[in-house]
């Protein structure tokens, strides 16, 4: 979801001038600036690195759900595929701003019981040592704006059955909602301005839009 919202606001923006994605499957968005890549080995990018020079900033957004994982499997999925893209580009374009979304509850110390926690946070730290500005998202609970979607169906149906509660619960917990829309401005706001953070929480998130 927070993909399809940020890569809305990168079409929308004046400023950008074009959009590359990459990914397994095509994103079904139209648009004169977007180019792309569609690729099933996203663990080398060797035959493509001409296509990824020049770039300002990447949205890294690939992520999955932990429920049932193993933790090998997880862990390929989430630091793996990771860092295969993030050495690529630190090498390509090492002034680049890359935003990386992980979640509220990220282990930093890498050695709680949280398996999920635990792995996004060796991928952070990770990150965090690459020669580019590396900056963290962690958003809550997310709201679904603008016809967008997760693409899994048990997510799709929770988001639907709790729907009618978003309303209150941004009225009481402010700080701990954030919708697509403005989880993709405020990653274009970092891209552009940069943050004296390098870990972003869900408040900090909203502080970012509040400039």
């Amino acid at each position: 979801m927070v993909g399809q919202g940020v890569l809305r606001e990168c079409l929308q923006a004046a400023d950008v001038e074009c959009v590359l994605t990459i990914g397994r499957t095509p994103t079904g968005a139209g648009d004169p600036k977007l180019r792309e890549i569609v690729r099933d080995n996203l663990l080398n990018y060797a035959d493509v690195a001409g296509e990824l020079t020049g770039l300002d900033a990447c949205f890294f957004c690939l992520g999955v759900s932990s429920a049932g994982m193993k933790e090998e499997d997880y862990f390929h999925v989430t630091y793996d595929l990771t860092l295969a893209a993030a050495n690529t580009l630190s090498k390509l374009n090492p002034e680049m701003a890359f935003i990386y979304v992980s979640g509220a509850g990220t282990d930093s110390s890498e050695m709680g019981a949280s398996m999920w926690a635990r792995v996004k946070g060796k991928t952070e730290n990770a990150l965090l040592r690459l020669p580019f500005h590396a900056y963290m998202f962690r958003p809550g609970l997310i709201e679904p704006m603008d016809g967008i979607q997760s693409k899994m169906r048990l997510y799709r149906i929770l988001y639907l059955i709790m729907k009618p509660l978003l309303t209150p619960l941004r009225w009481a917990l402010p700080n701990q909602i954030l919708s697509t829309r403005e989880i993709g401005q405020a990653m274009l706001a970092v891209a552009r301005f940069g943050c004296r953070s390098r870990v972003l929480e869900a408040k900090d998130i909203r502080d970012v839009l509040r400039g």
